[in-house]
């Protein structure tokens, strides 16, 4: 980025990401008017592996860092000069020459429950199918239901809701954040509670990366920091590094601020449903990443060897 040269913002493809990027580029354009002339600020669509390869679990295809490995060597190449990403989609070590200095104030951390035949997850009949492409979503359900069945969904929010209308499953669950991001949080027939299932780490967070040594990047993003978003993402964040989560691990963190106090809710379940450990601690706002180490040491010691491997003759929430 130069003076005379466009300010690039790589995102993903999907109507989400591109949603979220066009939020960045308005709210750049808000805090420097030499960003609000036209053609001062481009925005770059990269596929992603998360995006290409379709057919499978993200699970089996390598877990987290599916959506954000492109972006990010465009990034450390210099073909783009921020990245806007879905917090819970960044695995908790960020390649090295990038920084993460702005975090958007946080939508909705909830699950919507999509369904067109029950009002609630717990009005589900016994033997019905939710489809979904979250090992933490999909081992909750079974925690609490263990009647139902979890059958994996994959697909951007369009796709899965085309699904859900087809008949293919009976319900889904999705973000409340990326509804409400697309103008379809009409589509979504209740909340989950935070209470009934725990979000994943970062979930409705919107965060933008930048090189390390861009310090016009870094001076750009400054007036876009929602500081108490980036103090509970950066506590989640810490929780899931001390137990090494990824898309392959169930787990579910959640960090919340009154006044000067933090207060944090993790979670750790087997893929089946069949077990799980939960907490609840406080600490000081302005040490996050302390909280999140301690909860997450918390739990670890709680779970044991072989925790998160699927019982023999159980069937995995994929």
């Amino acid at each position: 980025m130069t003076e005379t040269s466009p300010l690039r913002i790589g995102t993903r493809g999907s109507p989400l990401a591109l949603a979220q990027a066009h939020e960045v580029r308005a709210r750049l354009a808000a805090a420097h008017p030499d960003l609000a002339i036209p053609g001062a600020i481009e925005i770059v669509v990269i596929k992603t592996t998360g995006d290409m390869v379709l057919d499978r679990t993200l699970a089996s295809i390598g877990g987290k860092g599916l959506f954000t490995k492109e972006i990010d060597e465009a990034q450390l190449e210099s073909r783009i000069d921020i990245a806007v990403h879905s917090m819970k989609d960044v695995p908790t070590v960020l390649p090295p020459g990038l920084d993460l200095p702005c975090v958007l104030e946080r939508e909705d951390t909830r699950d919507a429950f999509l369904c067109l035949r029950a009002a609630r997850l717990a009005d589900l009949p016994a033997g019905a199918v939710v489809g979904t492409a979250s090992l933490r979503r999909g081992a909750q359900i079974l925690y609490r239901r263990p009647d139902l069945r979890v059958e994996p969904l994959r697909g951007n929010v369009q796709t899965r809701l085309r699904k859900l209308e087809e008949g293919v499953v009976d319900a889904t669950l999705l973000a409340m954040a990326g509804l409400r991001r697309l103008g379809l949080a009409d589509r979504a027939t209740s909340a989950l509670e935070t209470a009934e299932m725990l979000p994943a780490v970062a979930q409705g967070a919107i965060g933008v990366t930048c090189r390390s040594g861009d310090e016009a990047a870094h001076r750009r993003l400054a007036p876009l920091n929602h500081a108490p978003s980036h103090l509970r993402v950066r506590a989640e964040r810490a929780f899931l590094a001390v137990l090494d989560g990824s898309c392959r691990t169930p787990i579910g963190g959640l960090a919340e601020i009154g006044g000067n106090t933090m207060t944090f809710r993790g979670l750790v379940i087997r893929p089946d449903g069949s077990e799980a450990h939960a907490l609840r601690l406080s600490g000081p706002a302005a040490a996050p990443e302390a909280l999140g180490r301690a909860a997450g040491e918390d739990l670890l010691g709680r779970c044991g060897p072989g925790f998160f491997t699927v019982r023999d003759g159980a069937e995995p929430a994929r």
